[in-house]
């Protein structure tokens, strides 16, 4: 209810939209909230800002995400002979880079679809290296997804949208996550 009141407070602000991308920088860094409790009601409430409410949502998730990317890339030094002592191994960690070399752009994209906290994914793919540009590709077009496709259901459906997402919010999940395996599985064994 917290959310929805304040998504309330910011569709009469005058900088509603930087506020979006605010929130949505924090939403990818360090509060894991789903933003689409506040993205629809101000979606439906603002058709007119629709594709700006999701283009700043994606630009806002983006930057965050390329924060913690860096911190992961450039703190994990720091931490490496502790994270090495107490949470995993030299081969277990090389393993685990190995696997988000091959693997990494669907990891990133599936985190960045389903409700998983992106943070988790951010976080690995600048620990391990990953290539930078793949990362940005993957998190841009997996959140272009997620907020536009929010964007497309209040254009056709208005204010029946929330109740949809309410409604069906785990059967898209499952579906998108069926869809991201039946893609690795493509990609590994064809």
């Amino acid at each position: 209810m917290k959310a929805k009141k304040r998504a309330k407070q910011l569709i009469k602000s005058k900088h509603m939209l930087p506020s979006i991308g605010f929130i949505s920088f924090l939403e990818s860094t360090i509060v894991p909230i789903p933003l689409e409790t506040i993205l629809v009601p101000l979606m439906q409430t603002r058709r007119e800002k629709l594709w700006l409410i999701a283009v700043m949502a994606t630009i806002g998730c983006l930057i965050g995400a390329l924060l913690f990317y860096a911190l992961g890339y450039f703190l994990f030094e720091v931490f490496r002979e502790l994270i090495m002592q107490h949470i995993t191994s030299e081969n277990q960690f090389e393993n685990f880079k190995q696997r988000m070399q091959t693997d990494g752009f669907l990891f990133v994209f599936s985190t960045g679809v389903t409700p998983v906290p992106l943070q988790v994914a951010t976080l690995a793919a600048g620990v391990t290296s990953y290539n930078l540009l793949l990362f940005i590709i993957a998190i841009t077009i997996s959140r272009v997804i997620r907020y536009f496709g929010l964007a497309i259901l209040v254009y056709y459906f208005g204010n029946k949208t929330e109740k949809l997402v309410r409604q069906y919010k785990w059967q898209v999940g499952l579906g998108i996550l069926a869809l991201i395996i039946i893609i690795w599985l493509a990609l590994n064994f064809l």
